[in-house]
């Protein structure tokens, strides 16, 4: 049997883009991560723990394979989601 820690094919591999403001706070415009986050909320959180982002939740958009997702999508090995803060005009 399968013990609850052990979620056999859980881990996803997908790629990251950080844009704007994000791209300032990680240093890096992208990466690839392995990831067993149920969600793109729960990827986030993750993020937040390996980066120094700032932006809660709420402010962001996220899109994945170029197109908005909701927070609660489930993640897909081999997407590519993106994080965009808000965007000041001017």
């Amino acid at each position: 049997s399968v013990r609850w820690h052990e979620r056999v094919g859980m881990t996803v591999r997908v790629e990251i883009l950080y844009f704007a403001a994000l791209r300032d706070a990680t240093g890096i415009a992208s990466e690839y991560l392995d990831t067993d986050a149920a969600d793109l909320s729960a990827l986030y959180a993750d993020l937040q723990a390996r980066h120094p982002l700032s932006f809660p939740q709420k402010q962001l958009r996220v899109a994945v394979d170029g197109a908005f997702a909701g927070w609660g999508d489930a993640l897909r090995t081999g997407s590519t989601v993106a994080f965009i803060p808000p965007v000041s005009g001017g």
